[in-house]
């Protein structure tokens, strides 16, 4: 049912050289005694000399009767539709209407011009303010002249950088990027395990700069996060430097746009950027997770800003992560790590694979403290010139992980509390013992970085096993 009486309507708009060609067939209708309305969307005075023109520049109208081009002319009858016809067609307008000899002088056919309505960006911006929306969560007005964006500082939803305002437009937008219903459940967010739903997914990923084709991967990723293997509670809670590192794999990663190149552990990328930090802020301002409440880490990392890259997938050779936990070749998935920051390896001497793997493996010792084993897990994300030395060398990652095993395993006597003069350590007892320094499982190898400089990243993780810590997750990306 619609405002309009029976009769005709046409929606029109000055800006549209064929609304403007058909003027006098306007003039016409009006005088036929079938009851014209005319809706014109950009100026309340075209057409001129009508005396029923709606002005529609809200573009009310224009949504609520699904209006794509202009002009059209529709006919109601008992206030509902019974028919349309789209542009200038002087034998479908006749058919219409009834009349005959409609416009003689105009040409037979002309095309129409896109609505008002469907501009870029404004569908969204008329459903959210006429529709019946699906979403639920609940509305804070912002009224002029309180600027938004400090608003949403003040209201604490921010990381402490900007966000972007989440309009209902704009969730709705960021929702047409999945087929997920609004109201799913994802899960229960720590600390307050509070149920995190699409929507609300769809809201910090708006906060966070997200595009709507990313939010397949957020949800992945906030799936993964609440998986009880990762522990996110405990990762919060860790006074430790740790926060949710994220790895994607597979299509979708070349689909919109990751980095896995140049600087893919830096700055630059949107896709990189925005994903881990709406998985932040989902735990932020979903699950109450915020620092000096229950994160209470000591000095925390830049990362815990957002940590995400995919992995470089170029060499068919290579068996990706996603590949060695299960998933299909063609598969789309995320990993997440409980990472710290960034420790570089720079050797550009080694042109072996052993002296490469025995330099590696000294870096790796440092993480947590060169005298504690198996209470960290490690990430070694290989550049591409210290891959070529495995490659060329016929290592599979297989190989690596299992002679970074061998070379990191070091004498008991050496690293027991008081060795060397320090006090920190392991067990006295343990001095007679080898001991390698992560636990099984606890070493995984990826591919990324520039094709330039033989230096590769090490990234410590949070405590390795049990419910000391975390545990690595994956869960395949969907729709």
């Amino acid at each position: 049912m619609h405002d309009e009486a029976d009769g005709l309507v046409i929606v029109a708009k000055r800006d549209c050289p064929t609304c403007t060609l058909i003027q006098p067939v306007y003039g016409q209708l009006a005088g036929s005694g079938l009851g014209l309305t005319v809706i014109s969307q950009d100026d309340p005075a075209f057409p001129p000399g009508l005396a029923d023109v709606v002005d529609d520049r809200a573009l009310a109208r224009s949504w609520a009767l699904n209006i794509e081009t202009v002009p059209t002319l529709l006919r109601l009858r008992g206030g509902e539709e019974v028919g349309r016809a789209v542009g200038w067609h002087r034998a479908d307008w006749e058919a219409l209407t009834g009349l005959s000899d409609l416009g003689p002088d105009l040409p037979e056919a002309r095309p129409g011009c896109g609505s008002r309505s469907v501009e870029p960006g404004m569908a969204e911006e008329l459903a959210a303010r006429f529709g019946d929306l699906p979403m639920t969560s609940r509305r804070i007005e912002v009224v002029m002249p309180e600027d938004p964006h400090e608003t949403c500082f003040e209201r604490g939803w921010s990381d402490g950088l900007p966000v972007v305002p989440p309009t209902p437009a704009r969730v709705l937008r960021m929702l047409q990027g999945t087929r997920r219903r609004p109201d799913e459940v994802i899960g229960d967010v720590p600390p307050n395990l509070a149920p995190c739903t699409v929507e609300k997914a769809a809201i910090n990923a708006v906060m966070a700069g997200c595009r709507p084709e990313y939010l397949p991967v957020v949800l992945a990723v906030i799936e993964a996060a609440l998986e009880p293997a990762f522990c996110m509670h405990g990762l919060l809670c860790t006074t430790y430097f740790s926060g949710p590192l994220v790895i994607v794999n597979g299509p979708v990663a070349r689909r919109i746009g990751m980095n896995a190149g140049v600087n893919a552990l830096g700055q630059g990328n949107r896709a990189n950027a925005t994903i881990g930090r709406a998985l932040q802020l989902v735990v932020r301002n979903v699950g109450g997770g915020v620092p000096g409440g229950i994160d209470r880490a000591t000095l925390g990392t830049p990362g815990k800003y957002t940590f995400c890259f995919a992995e470089d997938e170029s060499d068919t050779e290579w068996q990706t992560l996603a590949a060695e936990r299960g998933f299909a070749a063609d598969a789309s998935a995320v990993t997440l790590f409980a990472g710290d920051g960034v420790l570089g390896n720079f050797d550009q001497l080694s042109r072996t694979p052993d002296s490469l793997t025995r330099s590696l493996a000294m870096s790796m010792q440092a993480i947590g403290h060169p005298k504690k084993v198996q209470a960290h897990d490690a990430l070694l994300v290989l550049s591409p010139e210290h891959y070529r030395v495995y490659r060329d060398a016929g290592w599979s990652k297989q190989r690596i992980k299992d002679e970074l095993a061998a070379a990191l395993t070091r004498p008991g006597q050496d690293l027991v509390r008081g060795a060397h003069g320090v006090a920190e350590g392991m067990p006295a007892e343990l001095a007679g013992r080898a001991l390698t320094k992560f636990r099984p499982g606890g070493l995984n190898v990826v591919r990324a970085g520039g094709e330039a400089g033989l230096m590769s990243a090490i990234i410590g993780g949070w405590a390795a096993t049990g419910e000391r810590g975390s545990e690595l997750v994956s869960k395949e990306v969907g729709n």
